[in-house]
């Protein structure tokens, strides 16, 4: 079946993209919608401007919309995107990384159905520890761009998902019941390279923003690294 993936440039939709095509899907393009806002309902906001990079760096096709990101304005901006999908490459169906937010599955799902799409959601339901194991075992390189909840610090901005990050955020699970993949908003991320990428992107200048438990890692400048095959 011929999909497009609902993009973002993080770990979940990375992700999703990639257990798609695992599946057997055939990944015709990425759909990114890039809201103006941080105060968006729907999408992901910090370093939207490198989809494209990332997108390069795969290989794949690329459709954006801007989004002002209003409440349900955005939505007919992602209805948009996904008709200009199937006029271009006739996809059947939409694969997401939604994990637990039925605010964005239901909203996703009736477009989609307005559309005569199926909707793929491979990382639905996946508990957290779960979804580090499948990033883990693919060699995903992750890093950190948003945090938003105590205790996260400052020093987390630009930090790779590592083992140690990652036992350091499953003891403040236990702590203060924060979410270890960010699914109540605690935190945002930016893949650097995974199994389907050809180049790694390397990050040559960013600046952080950050106050009060909150802030954000702003990319200002990449490069593609071609990677060796083995």
């Amino acid at each position: 079946m011929r999909v497009g993936v609902l993009f973002s440039g993080g770990k979940d939709s990375t992700l999703a993209l990639h257990l798609a095509k695992e599946q057997g899907l055939k990944i015709e393009c990425l759909l990114s919608i890039i809201p103006k806002t941080p105060e968006s309902y729907m999408f992901h906001y910090p370093n939207m401007h490198l989809v494209d990079v990332q997108a390069k760096a795969m290989g794949i096709p690329i459709i954006n919309r801007i989004t002002k990101g209003n409440k349900e304005e955005e939505l007919k901006d992602l209805k948009y995107l996904l008709s200009k999908a199937i006029s271009r490459y006739n996809i059947e169906g939409i694969v997401t990384g939604v994990i637990r937010s039925s605010y964005q599955a239901t909203r996703i799902k009736r477009i989609a159905k307005e559309l005569s799409l199926k909707v793929f959601n491979p990382l639905w339901l996946k508990d957290d520890e779960e979804v580090y194991s499948m990033l883990s075992e693919r060699n995903f390189r992750v890093i950190i761009v948003g945090v938003y909840a105590y205790p996260l610090s400052e020093k987390y901005l630009g930090e790779e998902l590592s083992k140690e990050v990652y036992e350091e955020l499953l003891r403040y699970k236990k702590e203060y019941g924060i979410s270890l993949v960010g699914e109540g908003g605690e935190l945002e991320t930016f893949v650097v390279d995974a199994p389907l990428f050809n180049f790694m992107i390397e990050i040559i200048e960013c600046s952080k923003e950050y106050k009060r438990y909150e802030g954000t890692l702003k990319i200002k400048k990449v490069r593609l690294v071609k990677k060796d095959k083995k």
